[in-house]
């Protein structure tokens, strides 16, 4: 009988010791005497919205320093528009921090998404898309593909005074392209395909400024899956949409 009341009162001697703790652990008591007063944002960032940082953050920081959840307060951080990365930690005695990295856009990517410059890809519902982006799409596997055809077409097409605006790769790897300059409002189609995509563009871009200059109408459309030439479809300069003649030209 002592044995097993001492027993009784070892087991009640650490629960005394131990329900504090776990008290103030998950933030039963002990909140108002370690509050976490500040909230520190650090991180360049332009398109966050700081003030909804904040409200995201308040339920978590009430909560006091030693009951914070930080993994759950950094996910919905992570959560919010525009943010790619977001670290959150406390300081003692009241100081939670959070450091965020932004997404920085590089391209539209399909109808509803855009392309970061670290190659992630995040939703744009109901953000501010800037202008000016290019469009890219393709199966999300293929964004290295993507981005790597835009900067090697950007690069060929640059000193002929056109512009990549477009790149599409489909499921089997075939390219299209979408050109725009100052003289083709409606802008160039140009289907690549899938097989010696690079070797093809190379000829087109070196045989392009001839072809335009033989003609008064606006490039509509160039297939360059042949062997030994393009197919060209033209438009009229008043009228882009129509295209109104296709020609073989020979390399």
């Amino acid at each position: 009988m002592n044995a097993m009341l001492r027993l009784i009162g070892w087991l009640l001697a650490l629960a005394l010791v131990a329900l504090p703790v776990v008290a103030v652990l998950n933030g039963w008591i002990g909140a108002g005497q370690w509050p976490l007063r500040k909230l520190r944002v650090t991180g360049q960032f332009d398109r966050v919205d700081e003030a909804l940082l904040r409200r995201t953050l308040l339920p978590y920081a009430q909560r006091g320093f030693f009951a914070v959840d930080l993994a759950t307060a950094q996910d919905a951080v992570a959560k919010l528009p525009w943010v790619e990365h977001a670290e959150v930690r406390k300081r003692w005695p009241d100081v939670l921090e959070v450091r965020v990295v932004e997404h920085r856009p590089i391209a539209r990517w399909g109808a509803d998404r855009l392309l970061s410059e670290q190659g992630r890809l995040f939703p744009a519902k109901g953000i501010e898309v800037p202008k000016g982006l290019p469009q890219f799409a393709g199966p999300d596997a293929r964004v290295g593909e993507v981005v790597a055809m835009y900067n090697e077409s950007r690069a060929m097409f640059a000193p002929i005074g056109m512009e990549v605006q477009r790149v599409e790769i489909d499921q089997r790897g075939s390219c299209t392209l979408g050109l725009v300059n100052g003289a083709a409002p409606g802008g160039t189609e140009v289907v690549v395909g899938r097989e010696q995509a690079r070797a093809r563009l190379g000829r087109f871009v070196r045989l392009m400024p001839r072809l335009l200059a033989q003609r008064v109408q606006i490039l509509a459309r160039a297939d360059l899956r042949y062997t030994n030439g393009f197919a060209l479809s033209w438009a009229p300069a008043t009228a882009p949409a129509a295209a109104t003649q296709q020609q073989q030209e020979q390399s």
